[in-house]
């Protein structure tokens, strides 16, 4: 199983500051955080980009879809707080520099997974060192890729509720960890994978009571948007 620690910050620290900005990591990290999860998508130029939506309307002051847009084009955006589009590159250096370990989820428009993985996954390869990061996805192009690309780094199988098909789908995959909405994550499900051999995280828990519950079932990490709640 893999070793991470119980709380991971959702977007950083996105209760504290715009989500998957600089300043939502650098928010996690003063919180006390030792690890942050954030989205990877591409412009339209193909550059690796950290954002979650598919479109700008909800996080920025643009609209439309965000593949649509070149890095020029986005970095002219306000994402909040006076904050831009960060790029991948940018997060990493700023996860290294602040000794943050990192969940990197890949996040492609539709048809777009293997070039999403490829792109992400060069990017971060040619930058990170030390513990490599968790790569997941719900996307099933993105991580078959993840594998042939990057074999030695772990993955995780991203889900909202468990299919039956989990131990098919790890196997193909080569998981080593499986995130799923807490909410549909049972105790029997939980024992299920961790006789398996992987390592359960459960996703986006904001209050102490349930992830202390989770954490006795076997969940091995949750995700927050207000890390110090939990820490």
């Amino acid at each position: 199983m893999l070793t991470l620690p119980p709380v991971i910050g959702h977007r950083g620290a996105c209760a504290h500051a715009p989500e998957n900005t600089l300043l939502s990591f650098a928010r996690a990290a003063d919180l006390g955080c030792a690890m942050v999860e954030f989205d990877v998508r591409l412009s339209a130029d193909g550059v690796p980009i950290v954002f979650h939506d598919d479109t700008l309307d909800r996080c920025t002051d643009g609209r439309g879809p965000v593949g649509t847009r070149t890095l020029a084009e986005l970095k002219r955006l306000d994402a909040g707080c006076g904050q831009t589009i960060p790029t991948l590159a940018e997060v990493l250096a700023l996860c290294a520099a602040r000794g943050l370990a990192v969940n990197m989820e890949l996040k492609p428009d539709r048809g777009a997974g293997a070039a999403t993985a490829r792109a992400a996954l060069e990017v971060a390869a040619g930058l990170w060192s030390g513990v490599p990061p968790l790569v997941s996805s719900f996307d099933h192009d993105a991580l078959g890729v993840a594998r042939e690309v990057m074999p030695a780094w772990p993955r995780s199988l991203l889900v909202e509720r468990l299919p039956a098909q989990w131990p098919d789908l790890v196997r193909r995959f080569g998981c080593v960890a499986v995130a799923a909405y807490h909410r549909g994550l049972s105790a029997a499900q939980v024992a299920a994978l961790n006789a398996a051999g992987l390592t359960v995280l459960a996703y986006t828990v904001n209050r102490p009571g349930r992830a202390r519950r989770l954490w006795n079932r076997g969940v091995t990490a949750v995700f927050c948007d207000a890390p110090e709640r939990l820490l």
